[in-house]
């Protein structure tokens, strides 16, 4: 079945970030619905994990870019940038605080 669903989809690896994010939608939406037979449901399941670590590598690459865009000349950061709001405690945006001081 996973053959058939990925000849009418496209290949994941050639997708844009919004792209997939639309299909893993799709696909969350369809096992949310429990009617979903269980060999299509595992199917789906495979297709999704694969949908998330696409986006999840897409997004990495955003941030590992943006965080180039505000370095400075010498490498070291000239400004901050975080996806993570530095109030909220999280260990990356620590880390960051720690690295740029």
């Amino acid at each position: 079945m996973l053959a058939a669903m990925e000849d009418a989809t496209p290949n994941i690896d050639a997708m844009s970030f919004e792209d997939a994010l639309r299909a893993l939608e799709d696909v969350v939406r369809r096992l949310e619905t429990g009617e979903v037979p269980l060999a299509q449901s595992i199917d789906l399941y495979e297709r999704g994990e694969a949908l998330r670590a696409h986006c999840q590598r897409r997004l990495d690459a955003a941030q590992a870019r943006i965080e180039r865009i505000v370095a400075g000349p010498d490498g070291k950061p000239s400004a901050l940038a975080p996806f993570d709001d530095p109030d909220s405690g999280s260990a990356s945006a620590s880390a960051r605080r720690t690295e740029a001081g």
